[in-house]
């Protein structure tokens, strides 16, 4: 797999920023996405730019599944707005997904606390 081209990076930063934007300041009448915030971490495209993923990570939200849902089922409304944010010849289809990197971090965090992995570092140490 290509790493992404520069005019890829650009595109992306220019949707992320323009989606933050958007889900900062819109109402939404679905109970998943009411009164949530949700972060955009990461949007990757496609080399055509004309399809993108967004990476999203509702804030001080446990379940990310019924959220990341309600922003796919939204796609076409958060699309048409983005229309009017972005200046680019095709506004991509935007899908959602959640972004785990958060609980990845979480979870080698307490790894690296726990007990035995101390027990083990100390250990090593002491040779």
């Amino acid at each position: 797999m290509k790493p992404p081209t520069q005019r890829q990076l650009r595109a992306g930063e220019l949707i992320r920023h323009a989606l933050m934007d958007i889900l900062s300041r819109e109402e939404f009448n679905d109970p998943a996405l009411h009164g949530k915030s949700i972060t955009i971490t990461e949007v990757r495209i496609s080399p055509d730019l004309k399809n993108a993923t967004a990476f999203a990570a509702p804030l001080g939200i446990a379940e990310m599944g019924p959220v990341v849902e309600a922003l796919n089922r939204a796609a076409g409304f958060l699309r048409g707005r983005l229309s009017r944010e972005i200046d680019m010849r095709h506004t991509p289809n935007v899908r959602f997904i959640p972004d785990d990197s958060y609980d990845e971090a979480r979870r080698i965090d307490a790894l690296l606390a726990s007990e035995r992995v101390r027990r083990d570092l100390e250990q090593k140490d002491e040779d």
